[in-house]
Protein backbone atom coordinates (compact mmCIF):
# COMPACT_ATOMS: atom_id res chain seq x y z
CA UNK A 1 0.00 0.00 0.00
CA UNK A 2 1.38 3.41 -0.99
CA UNK A 3 2.21 5.89 1.76
CA UNK A 4 1.45 8.76 -0.64
CA UNK A 5 -2.09 10.14 -0.22
CA UNK A 6 -4.23 10.43 -3.35
CA UNK A 7 -3.60 13.78 -5.04
CA UNK A 8 -7.27 14.72 -4.61
CA UNK A 9 -6.95 14.39 -0.82
CA UNK A 10 -4.53 17.30 -0.47
CA UNK A 11 -5.90 20.67 0.61
CA UNK A 12 -4.63 23.73 -1.26
CA UNK A 13 -3.73 26.88 0.67
CA UNK A 14 -2.52 30.16 -0.84
CA UNK A 15 -1.81 33.78 -0.06
CA UNK A 16 -1.20 34.70 -3.73
CA UNK A 17 2.56 34.74 -3.17
CA UNK A 18 3.13 31.25 -1.76
CA UNK A 19 1.03 28.11 -1.70
CA UNK A 20 1.13 24.79 0.12
CA UNK A 21 -0.57 21.40 0.14
CA UNK A 22 -1.80 19.78 3.36
CA UNK A 23 -2.23 15.99 3.55
CA UNK A 24 -5.18 14.40 5.39
CA UNK A 25 -3.01 13.56 8.42
CA UNK A 26 -2.25 17.26 8.92
CA UNK A 27 1.19 17.31 7.31
CA UNK A 28 2.22 20.16 5.05
CA UNK A 29 3.86 18.13 2.28
CA UNK A 30 4.46 20.84 -0.32
CA UNK A 31 5.75 24.37 0.26
CA UNK A 32 8.23 26.20 -1.95
CA UNK A 33 9.92 29.41 -0.83
CA UNK A 34 10.19 32.27 -1.42
CA UNK A 35 8.13 31.83 -4.62
CA UNK A 36 5.87 28.95 -5.62
CA UNK A 37 8.36 28.01 -8.36
CA UNK A 38 11.30 28.03 -5.93
CA UNK A 39 12.84 24.83 -4.51
CA UNK A 40 10.72 23.06 -1.93
CA UNK A 41 11.16 23.38 1.82
CA UNK A 42 8.61 20.64 2.48
CA UNK A 43 8.57 18.15 -0.40
CA UNK A 44 7.07 14.90 0.91
CA UNK A 45 4.52 15.18 -1.91
CA UNK A 46 7.24 13.89 -4.26
CA UNK A 47 9.45 11.93 -1.86
CA UNK A 48 8.55 10.76 1.63
CA UNK A 49 12.01 11.82 2.90
CA UNK A 50 11.95 15.37 1.44
CA UNK A 51 10.53 17.24 4.44
CA UNK A 52 7.13 17.81 6.06
CA UNK A 53 5.43 19.79 8.82
CA UNK A 54 2.75 18.03 10.87
CA UNK A 55 0.48 19.69 13.42
CA UNK A 56 -2.36 17.75 15.04
CA UNK A 57 -3.22 15.05 17.56
CA UNK A 58 -0.54 12.53 18.50
CA UNK A 59 -3.02 9.65 18.75
CA UNK A 60 -4.85 9.93 15.41
CA UNK A 61 -3.82 9.99 11.74
CA UNK A 62 -7.23 9.86 10.05
CA UNK A 63 -9.40 12.97 10.48
CA UNK A 64 -13.07 12.81 11.39
CA UNK A 65 -13.94 15.60 8.92
CA UNK A 66 -12.12 18.09 6.66
CA UNK A 67 -13.43 21.11 4.83
CA UNK A 68 -12.51 24.57 3.65
CA UNK A 69 -14.12 27.20 5.83
CA UNK A 70 -16.88 28.27 3.40
CA UNK A 71 -15.82 31.03 1.04
CA UNK A 72 -12.14 30.89 2.01
CA UNK A 73 -8.74 29.29 1.50
CA UNK A 74 -8.69 28.26 5.17
CA UNK A 75 -8.63 24.54 5.99
CA UNK A 76 -10.62 23.21 8.95
CA UNK A 77 -9.96 19.67 10.21
CA UNK A 78 -11.94 17.99 12.97
CA UNK A 79 -10.29 15.13 14.86
CA UNK A 80 -11.84 12.50 17.11
CA UNK A 81 -9.21 10.83 19.29
CA UNK A 82 -9.62 8.14 21.98
CA UNK A 83 -9.67 10.90 24.61
CA UNK A 84 -11.39 13.88 23.01
CA UNK A 85 -12.19 16.15 20.08
CA UNK A 86 -9.97 18.70 18.37
CA UNK A 87 -10.48 21.32 15.62
CA UNK A 88 -7.45 22.51 13.65
CA UNK A 89 -7.30 25.48 11.28
CA UNK A 90 -4.51 25.88 8.71
CA UNK A 91 -4.02 29.06 6.68
CA UNK A 92 -1.53 31.29 4.93
CA UNK A 93 -2.23 34.56 6.70
CA UNK A 94 -3.53 37.58 4.81
CA UNK A 95 -3.00 40.87 6.57
CA UNK A 96 -2.91 44.61 6.06
CA UNK A 97 -0.18 45.53 3.61
CA UNK A 98 2.85 47.22 5.12
CA UNK A 99 4.35 49.90 2.87
CA UNK A 100 7.47 50.91 4.78
CA UNK A 101 9.57 50.07 1.71
CA UNK A 102 9.03 49.29 -1.95
CA UNK A 103 9.52 45.70 -3.06
CA UNK A 104 11.60 45.34 -6.21
CA UNK A 105 9.66 42.28 -7.37
CA UNK A 106 6.26 44.03 -7.29
CA UNK A 107 5.06 45.32 -10.68
CA UNK A 108 1.34 45.47 -9.93
CA UNK A 109 -0.36 47.86 -7.52
CA UNK A 110 -0.29 46.83 -3.88
CA UNK A 111 -3.72 46.22 -2.38
CA UNK A 112 -4.78 47.01 1.17
CA UNK A 113 -4.44 43.36 2.22
CA UNK A 114 -1.94 40.78 1.06
CA UNK A 115 0.47 38.01 1.98
CA UNK A 116 2.33 38.28 5.29
CA UNK A 117 4.72 35.34 4.86
CA UNK A 118 3.13 33.37 7.72
CA UNK A 119 1.71 29.85 7.83
CA UNK A 120 -0.59 29.76 10.87
CA UNK A 121 -1.84 26.54 12.46
CA UNK A 122 -4.28 26.63 15.37
CA UNK A 123 -5.84 23.86 17.48
CA UNK A 124 -8.78 24.01 19.89
CA UNK A 125 -10.03 21.16 22.05
CA UNK A 126 -13.83 21.02 21.90
CA UNK A 127 -14.34 18.02 24.19
CA UNK A 128 -12.35 15.81 26.56
CA UNK A 129 -8.61 16.26 26.28
CA UNK A 130 -6.20 15.83 23.36
CA UNK A 131 -2.43 15.78 23.14
CA UNK A 132 -1.29 18.02 20.26
CA UNK A 133 2.08 17.70 18.56
CA UNK A 134 4.30 19.89 16.37
CA UNK A 135 6.70 18.07 14.04
CA UNK A 136 8.54 20.40 11.66
CA UNK A 137 11.24 18.86 9.44
CA UNK A 138 12.23 21.20 6.62
CA UNK A 139 14.64 20.01 3.96
CA UNK A 140 15.76 22.78 1.65
CA UNK A 141 16.63 22.55 -2.03
CA UNK A 142 14.08 19.87 -2.97
CA UNK A 143 15.03 17.66 -0.04
CA UNK A 144 18.81 17.90 -0.33
CA UNK A 145 19.85 20.19 2.53
CA UNK A 146 18.96 20.30 6.18
CA UNK A 147 19.50 23.17 8.58
CA UNK A 148 20.54 23.81 12.17
CA UNK A 149 17.82 24.84 14.59
CA UNK A 150 18.52 27.40 17.30
CA UNK A 151 16.37 29.06 19.95
CA UNK A 152 15.23 32.66 19.65
CA UNK A 153 14.74 34.74 22.75
CA UNK A 154 14.75 33.46 26.33
CA UNK A 155 12.10 30.77 26.32
CA UNK A 156 11.41 27.47 24.56
CA UNK A 157 8.59 28.57 22.24
CA UNK A 158 10.53 30.12 19.34
CA UNK A 159 13.20 28.61 17.08
CA UNK A 160 14.82 29.41 13.75
CA UNK A 161 16.46 27.35 11.01
CA UNK A 162 18.25 28.14 7.77
CA UNK A 163 20.26 26.23 5.18
CA UNK A 164 24.02 26.73 4.99
CA UNK A 165 23.68 28.68 1.74
CA UNK A 166 21.16 31.33 0.72
CA UNK A 167 19.26 33.96 2.63
CA UNK A 168 16.07 31.99 3.37
CA UNK A 169 15.28 31.61 7.06
CA UNK A 170 12.32 29.92 8.75
CA UNK A 171 11.04 30.96 12.17
CA UNK A 172 8.83 28.55 14.13
CA UNK A 173 7.00 29.97 17.13
CA UNK A 174 3.79 29.68 19.15
CA UNK A 175 2.66 28.67 22.62
CA UNK A 176 4.01 25.10 22.58
CA UNK A 177 7.46 24.42 24.05
CA UNK A 178 9.87 23.21 21.38
CA UNK A 179 12.90 20.97 21.21
CA UNK A 180 15.25 19.63 18.53
CA UNK A 181 16.13 16.17 17.28
CA UNK A 182 18.41 16.32 14.23
CA UNK A 183 16.66 18.28 11.48
CA UNK A 184 13.38 18.00 13.37
CA UNK A 185 11.88 20.67 15.59
CA UNK A 186 9.13 19.19 17.73
CA UNK A 187 6.89 19.83 20.70
CA UNK A 188 3.69 18.62 22.34
CA UNK A 189 1.10 19.79 24.81
CA UNK A 190 -2.19 18.51 26.18
CA UNK A 191 -5.32 20.61 25.66
CA UNK A 192 -8.53 20.22 27.65
CA UNK A 193 -12.01 21.33 26.64
CA UNK A 194 -11.89 25.00 25.58
CA UNK A 195 -8.10 25.31 25.51
CA UNK A 196 -6.17 26.27 22.38
CA UNK A 197 -2.65 26.15 20.96
CA UNK A 198 -1.03 27.61 17.88
CA UNK A 199 2.19 27.62 15.89
CA UNK A 200 3.45 29.97 13.19
CA UNK A 201 6.00 29.26 10.51
CA UNK A 202 7.22 32.54 9.02
CA UNK A 203 9.75 33.58 6.38
CA UNK A 204 8.88 37.16 5.50
CA UNK A 205 9.04 40.61 6.98
CA UNK A 206 5.33 40.78 7.80
CA UNK A 207 3.70 40.86 11.21
CA UNK A 208 3.66 37.46 12.95
CA UNK A 209 1.04 36.60 15.61
CA UNK A 210 2.75 36.55 19.00
CA UNK A 211 -0.10 35.34 21.20
CA UNK A 212 -3.23 33.23 20.98
CA UNK A 213 -5.33 36.38 20.77
CA UNK A 214 -3.27 37.63 17.83
CA UNK A 215 -3.45 34.20 16.17
CA UNK A 216 -7.24 34.16 16.50
CA UNK A 217 -7.39 37.69 15.08
CA UNK A 218 -5.20 36.65 12.11
CA UNK A 219 -7.49 33.68 11.45
CA UNK A 220 -10.57 35.92 11.49
CA UNK A 221 -8.89 38.54 9.28
CA UNK A 222 -7.90 35.91 6.71
CA UNK A 223 -11.41 34.45 6.65
CA UNK A 224 -12.74 37.96 6.20
CA UNK A 225 -10.32 38.75 3.40
CA UNK A 226 -11.31 35.73 1.30
CA UNK A 227 -15.03 36.24 1.86
CA UNK A 228 -14.79 39.93 0.99
CA UNK A 229 -12.93 39.02 -2.21
CA UNK A 230 -15.49 36.36 -3.12
CA UNK A 231 -18.37 38.79 -2.56
CA UNK A 232 -17.39 40.43 -5.88
CA UNK A 233 -18.09 37.20 -7.78
CA UNK A 234 -21.07 37.14 -10.13
CA UNK A 235 -22.27 33.62 -9.34
CA UNK A 236 -25.98 32.73 -9.62
CA UNK A 237 -28.05 31.19 -6.85
CA UNK A 238 -27.67 27.63 -8.10
CA UNK A 239 -26.85 24.12 -6.76
CA UNK A 240 -23.44 24.44 -8.43
CA UNK A 241 -22.62 27.74 -6.75
CA UNK A 242 -20.24 26.22 -4.14
CA UNK A 243 -18.24 24.55 -6.92
CA UNK A 244 -18.07 27.72 -8.99
CA UNK A 245 -16.92 29.69 -5.95
CA UNK A 246 -14.29 27.08 -5.11
CA UNK A 247 -13.05 27.26 -8.70
CA UNK A 248 -12.81 31.05 -8.42
CA UNK A 249 -10.87 30.76 -5.17
CA UNK A 250 -8.52 28.24 -6.78
CA UNK A 251 -7.83 30.57 -9.72
CA UNK A 252 -7.07 33.37 -7.27
CA UNK A 253 -4.87 31.02 -5.24
CA UNK A 254 -2.85 30.17 -8.35
CA UNK A 255 -2.15 33.83 -9.04
CA UNK A 256 1.12 35.52 -8.19
CA UNK A 257 0.30 38.96 -6.86
CA UNK A 258 3.64 40.72 -7.52
CA UNK A 259 3.31 40.29 -11.31
CA UNK A 260 -0.31 39.27 -11.97
CA UNK A 261 0.73 35.87 -13.38
CA UNK A 262 -1.52 32.84 -12.94
CA UNK A 263 0.13 29.42 -12.78
CA UNK A 264 -1.24 26.34 -14.52
CA UNK A 265 -0.67 24.46 -11.22
CA UNK A 266 1.13 24.93 -7.92
CA UNK A 267 3.07 21.67 -8.28
CA UNK A 268 5.56 19.81 -10.40
CA UNK A 269 5.91 16.20 -11.48
CA UNK A 270 2.47 14.84 -10.60
CA UNK A 271 1.88 12.27 -13.36
CA UNK A 272 -0.86 12.39 -15.97
CA UNK A 273 -1.33 8.64 -15.41
CA UNK A 274 -0.34 6.64 -12.29
CA UNK A 275 3.32 5.71 -12.44
CA UNK A 276 3.72 7.43 -15.80
CA UNK A 277 6.64 9.53 -17.02
CA UNK A 278 4.49 12.40 -18.38
CA UNK A 279 4.93 14.47 -15.25
CA UNK A 280 5.87 18.04 -16.00
CA UNK A 281 6.48 21.19 -13.99
CA UNK A 282 3.37 23.36 -14.34
CA UNK A 283 4.35 26.28 -12.09
CA UNK A 284 4.38 28.62 -15.07
CA UNK A 285 1.97 30.62 -17.25
CA UNK A 286 0.96 29.31 -20.69
CA UNK A 287 -0.07 31.68 -23.48
CA UNK A 288 -2.58 29.10 -24.74
CA UNK A 289 -4.55 29.62 -21.50
CA UNK A 290 -4.65 33.41 -21.74
CA UNK A 291 -7.93 34.03 -23.58
CA UNK A 292 -9.74 31.34 -21.57
CA UNK A 293 -8.38 32.83 -18.33
CA UNK A 294 -9.48 36.35 -19.21
CA UNK A 295 -12.98 35.23 -20.18
CA UNK A 296 -13.32 33.26 -16.95
CA UNK A 297 -12.15 36.15 -14.77
CA UNK A 298 -14.45 38.66 -16.47
CA UNK A 299 -17.44 36.28 -16.38
CA UNK A 300 -16.85 35.73 -12.67
CA UNK A 301 -16.68 39.48 -12.07
CA UNK A 302 -12.97 39.85 -11.28
CA UNK A 303 -11.98 42.66 -13.63
CA UNK A 304 -8.89 43.75 -11.69
CA UNK A 305 -7.44 40.24 -11.72
CA UNK A 306 -8.09 40.10 -15.48
CA UNK A 307 -6.37 43.44 -16.09
CA UNK A 308 -3.32 42.50 -14.04
CA UNK A 309 -3.10 39.08 -15.68
CA UNK A 310 -3.10 40.66 -19.14
CA UNK A 311 -0.55 43.17 -17.88
CA UNK A 312 1.71 40.25 -16.97
CA UNK A 313 1.26 38.69 -20.43
CA UNK A 314 2.17 41.95 -22.19
CA UNK A 315 5.15 42.48 -19.87
CA UNK A 316 6.34 38.93 -20.59
CA UNK A 317 6.17 39.11 -24.38
CA UNK A 318 7.76 42.58 -24.41
CA UNK A 319 10.33 41.92 -21.65
CA UNK A 320 8.85 44.95 -19.93
CA UNK A 321 9.82 47.28 -22.78
CA UNK A 322 6.77 48.24 -24.88
CA UNK A 323 9.03 50.03 -27.39
CA UNK A 324 11.28 47.01 -27.96
CA UNK A 325 10.64 43.91 -30.06
CA UNK A 326 7.89 41.54 -28.89
CA UNK A 327 8.96 37.90 -28.62
CA UNK A 328 6.25 35.29 -28.22
CA UNK A 329 6.87 31.86 -26.75
CA UNK A 330 4.41 29.29 -25.44
CA UNK A 331 5.06 29.87 -21.72
CA UNK A 332 6.77 32.15 -19.23
CA UNK A 333 7.90 32.07 -15.63
CA UNK A 334 5.71 33.84 -13.08
CA UNK A 335 8.22 36.67 -12.95
CA UNK A 336 8.24 36.92 -16.75
CA UNK A 337 11.29 34.65 -17.15
CA UNK A 338 11.77 33.26 -20.65
CA UNK A 339 14.40 30.56 -20.22
CA UNK A 340 12.87 27.76 -18.11
CA UNK A 341 15.59 25.13 -18.46
CA UNK A 342 14.42 21.70 -17.33
CA UNK A 343 16.40 19.36 -15.11
CA UNK A 344 15.59 16.15 -13.27
CA UNK A 345 15.86 15.50 -9.53
CA UNK A 346 17.22 11.97 -9.63
CA UNK A 347 17.40 11.72 -5.83
CA UNK A 348 13.59 11.88 -5.52
CA UNK A 349 11.26 8.90 -5.81
CA UNK A 350 8.35 10.81 -7.33
CA UNK A 351 4.73 10.65 -6.22
CA UNK A 352 3.97 6.91 -5.97
CA UNK A 353 7.07 6.16 -7.98
CA UNK A 354 6.33 8.43 -10.96
CA UNK A 355 9.75 9.43 -12.23
CA UNK A 356 11.65 11.41 -13.23
CA UNK A 357 10.89 14.38 -11.00
CA UNK A 358 11.34 17.50 -13.10
CA UNK A 359 11.86 21.18 -12.34
CA UNK A 360 11.72 23.70 -15.12
CA UNK A 361 9.97 22.85 -18.35
CA UNK A 362 11.82 21.93 -21.53
CA UNK A 363 8.86 22.97 -23.66
CA UNK A 364 9.58 26.67 -23.15
CA UNK A 365 11.32 26.92 -26.51
CA UNK A 366 8.93 24.66 -28.45
CA UNK A 367 7.12 26.10 -31.45
CA UNK A 368 3.36 25.82 -31.06
CA UNK A 369 1.55 27.85 -33.68
CA UNK A 370 -1.66 28.28 -31.71
CA UNK A 371 -0.05 30.94 -29.50
CA UNK A 372 -0.39 33.61 -32.22
CA UNK A 373 -4.15 33.22 -32.25
CA UNK A 374 -4.41 32.86 -28.49
CA UNK A 375 -2.69 36.14 -27.67
CA UNK A 376 -4.75 37.97 -30.31
CA UNK A 377 -7.89 36.44 -28.82
CA UNK A 378 -6.79 37.54 -25.34
CA UNK A 379 -6.30 41.14 -26.47
CA UNK A 380 -9.68 41.01 -28.20
CA UNK A 381 -11.32 39.89 -24.95
CA UNK A 382 -9.71 42.78 -23.10
CA UNK A 383 -10.63 45.31 -25.79
CA UNK A 384 -14.27 44.26 -25.80
CA UNK A 385 -14.53 44.05 -22.02
CA UNK A 386 -12.47 46.81 -20.50
CA UNK A 387 -10.29 48.80 -22.90
CA UNK A 388 -11.13 52.08 -24.61
CA UNK A 389 -8.00 51.98 -26.76
CA UNK A 390 -4.88 49.93 -27.43
CA UNK A 391 -1.58 51.79 -27.41
CA UNK A 392 0.48 51.91 -30.58
CA UNK A 393 3.47 49.80 -29.36
CA UNK A 394 1.05 46.99 -28.52
CA UNK A 395 -0.62 47.27 -31.95
CA UNK A 396 2.79 47.05 -33.58
CA UNK A 397 3.72 44.03 -31.51
CA UNK A 398 0.47 42.28 -32.39
CA UNK A 399 1.01 43.10 -36.07
CA UNK A 400 4.37 41.37 -35.79
CA UNK A 401 2.67 38.24 -34.46
CA UNK A 402 0.22 38.28 -37.37
CA UNK A 403 3.10 38.59 -39.82
CA UNK A 404 4.91 35.68 -38.16
CA UNK A 405 1.76 33.55 -38.43
CA UNK A 406 1.44 34.34 -42.13
CA UNK A 407 5.05 33.38 -42.74
CA UNK A 408 5.31 30.22 -40.63
CA UNK A 409 1.89 28.61 -40.12
CA UNK A 410 2.56 25.86 -42.70
CA UNK A 411 5.77 24.77 -40.97
CA UNK A 412 5.82 21.79 -38.57
CA UNK A 413 5.37 22.58 -34.89
CA UNK A 414 4.93 20.76 -31.60
CA UNK A 415 1.18 21.36 -31.66
CA UNK A 416 -1.25 22.56 -29.01
CA UNK A 417 -2.66 19.16 -28.10
CA UNK A 418 -1.62 16.89 -25.27
CA UNK A 419 -0.85 13.72 -27.26
CA UNK A 420 2.01 12.80 -29.54
CA UNK A 421 -0.25 12.89 -32.59
CA UNK A 422 0.48 16.50 -33.53
CA UNK A 423 2.75 17.36 -36.41
CA UNK A 424 6.06 17.25 -34.64
CA UNK A 425 9.75 16.76 -35.19
CA UNK A 426 10.44 16.94 -31.44
CA UNK A 427 9.11 15.34 -28.24
CA UNK A 428 5.34 15.69 -27.63
CA UNK A 429 4.03 19.00 -26.28
CA UNK A 430 3.65 19.83 -22.61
Amino acid sequence: MSTFPPVADYAFLSNCEQSCLVAPDGSVEWLCLPRPDSPSVFGALLDRTAGEFRFGPTSAQVPHHRRYVPGTMVLETTWHTPTGWLVVHDLLVMGRTEVSHRRADYRRALTDFGATGVLLRTATCIGGQVEVMVDCSPLFGYGTTGGTWSYRGEGYVSMTVAPEEGDLRLDLAGNIRLGVFGIRCYGRTTLTDGESAYVTLSWGAGSVPGSWEEAAAALNATVGYWRDWLNAAKVPDHPWRPYLERSALTLKGLSYAPTGAIMAAATTSLPETPGGARNWDYRFTWIRDSAFMLRSLYELGFGWEAIEYLGFIIDAVSSGDRDGPFELQIMYGIGGERELTERTLDHQSGWRGARPVRVGNGAWNQRQHDVWGMILDAVDVQFRRNASQIEMPLWEGLAGFVQAALEHWREPDQGSGRSGASRSTSPPPR
